[in-house]
């Protein structure tokens, strides 16, 4: 984590991020809409009580895409809700603007992976003091079934995206999707990572902002030929089981682990908005475990354990 000094170093351009982050969600649904070839999003704003609001675009029941949400929300307000000071205590107090598009999607073919991308800014403010802010984000892919091309595929352009920024940047955020997108109560991963990253400010703002940029950009080059190789795939009803299955862990960890989830709730921000991450459908199954030597092993034992993809 930088220190406070070093946090500061160049002046956060709010209205900057703001107009990146819309016109990211405008890109990424555009084209995710063409992925699909049959619906279009569908728009929802909203504002908040306590200050802010956001805009939602959600597509269900498309050719591809059962459910997906991309999402922007900007909010603000005079205290740091408790899941943002509980890592940063020393920023309690103060008042806090926060926005970012956060998305997933779930396609309906057991052969495409759910997909999760976020970026994010944090400001926050108090009088007398200089502001503290810092970027956060990243993306990770949710496979049903193991395909090593599209690992190596998702994992190579997260690389290419952070290199350009320091040579040792994709693998401190590789490490710590690895470790964060990790379910304890299972002792297993939630999928096969990708990148994550929090309070980052290291390279001055207009640097660490073209970095979030480089993120946010590459997120459709990492998933959208995934999409086109797999959507046609033959799949049957035991495939759609075990997705469904699967799903479960998925809803683990959002309602669980996950801070956006959580930043979200204590803020007061819309639930809908909030909870659009979550599978239209999801089962679980008591003790199951899959037949070994199988496709729906494979997964466990060759995919979800942590490992180097480039």
């Amino acid at each position: 984590m930088s220190d406070t000094k070093h946090l500061n170093n160049s002046v956060p351009d709010k209205a900057a991020v703001k107009k990146y982050l819309l016109s990211l969600q405008e890109s990424i649904c555009e084209k995710l809409a063409i992925a699909d070839g049959g619906k279009s999003f569908l728009e929802d704003s909203w504002e908040r009580a306590e200050g802010g609001g956001g805009r939602s675009r959600v597509i269900v029941d498309g050719n591809v895409i059962e459910k997906g949400g991309v999402n922007f929300s900007h909010v603000y307000g005079k205290q740091m809700p408790a899941s943002a000071t509980a890592h940063r205590p020393e920023l309690a107090g103060r008042g806090f603007e926060a926005m970012g598009v956060s998305l997933v999607i779930h396609p309906k073919n057991p052969y495409v992976p759910t997909s999760h991308m976020n970026v994010r800014f944090f400001i926050a403010e108090k009088e007398g003091e200089e502001p503290v802010w810092w970027f956060g984000g990243g993306y990770d892919l949710t496979p049903y079934y193991g395909n090593r091309e599209d690992c190596i595929h998702w994992h190579q352009t997260a690389k290419n995206a952070c290199d350009s920024f320091g040579s040792d940047l994709y693998t401190r955020f590789k490490k710590w999707c690895d470790d964060y997108f990790y379910l304890k109560h299972r002792d297993e991963a939630r999928g096969v990572g990708g990148l994550f990253f929090d309070d980052f400010n290291e390279l001055g703002f207009n640097q660490s902002f073209n970095f979030l940029q480089a993120i946010g950009n590459s997120y459709v080059d990492a998933y959208i030929p995934i999409i086109e190789k797999r959507k046609e795939m033959d799949y049957s009803e035991r495939e759609r089981e075990f997705q469904l299955y699967r799903r479960g862990r998925y809803v683990e960890f959002n309602l669980v682990f996950d801070r956006g989830t959580l930043f979200g709730l204590q803020t007061g921000g819309r639930t809908e908005s909030i909870l659009m991450s979550l599978p239209p459908l999801v089962r679980w199954e008591y003790n199951y475990a899959p037949e070994a030597g199988s496709p729906e092993a494979d997964l466990t034992n060759n995919f979800l354990p942590a490992q180097n993809w480039v």
